[in-house]
């Protein structure tokens, strides 16, 4: 698939996540969320950049269980919880917040 963003033709695979992961700007994140009819607030932004963040430290993606123990220690215990993060990304926050996030599909993520 491709995405048009600022005159950008962007490469997804079918799922909507990046091919090329350097291709990920603010505006992909944007016009992704746009797309699933979300408005992006500070609280999404949050999550997105801990886990960029994380991966670009680390090398992989988060699954449900290790998005909800580092947003316990980056975020604070309030915006740790599975209710919490499915509040901001009602697709699932593992696949919907990666892809957001411009990472690849999570393992463990269906």
């Amino acid at each position: 698939m491709q995405l048009e963003i600022n005159g950008n033709s962007i490469e997804t695979d079918e799922q909507g996540y990046l091919v090329n992961l350097s291709d990920w700007t603010e505006e992909l994140t944007t016009a992704l969320a746009e797309k699933d009819d979300l408005k992006l607030t500070d609280a999404h932004w949050d999550v997105i950049n801990m886990i960029r963040k994380y991966y670009l430290e680390n090398g992989t993606a988060l699954a449900m269980r290790a998005m909800i123990k580092l947003a316990k220690t980056e975020l604070g215990k309030d915006k740790s919880s599975s209710k919490y993060l499915y509040s901001l990304f009602p697709y699932g926050p593992g696949k919907q917040a990666s892809r957001y996030a411009g990472l690849p599909k999570p393992t463990g993520c269906v």
